[in-house]
């Protein structure tokens, strides 16, 4: 069954570092959103549609942006959690061979 089973601890690090990279990406974009006007681009009709583009934006790349720091504290925590497991089953097998676990 242990052929089954395999967590990479590295794999799962840099999965987590990829998560903030693309967090910080996004708090650009809303840097950049906040930053930026939307009048004069047009006329009335097309600033109100760019405005409205853009607090959607706003708004969608938000909720993205808060779930990509939940799941990368959900990968952490599962992380540490492996590892955990990880150290405390070789300690007992390595307490079982010197017959420790009689």
């Amino acid at each position: 069954m242990s052929d089954r089973l395999a967590v990479d601890g590295d794999e799962l690090e840099r999965f987590m570092r990829l998560l903030k990279r693309s967090l910080r990406s996004l708090e650009g974009v809303h840097k950049a959103l906040r930053d930026s006007t939307i009048t004069g681009l047009g006329t009335d009709d097309l600033d109100d549609a760019c405005q409205y583009f853009q607090d959607d934006w706003k708004y969608g790349t938000g909720q993205i942006g808060e779930q990509v720091d939940e799941l990368t504290e959900i990968v952490e925590e599962s992380k540490d959690s492996y590892a955990e497991v990880d150290k405390a089953l070789e300690e007992n097998l390595a307490k079982a061979s010197q017959g420790g676990g009689k």
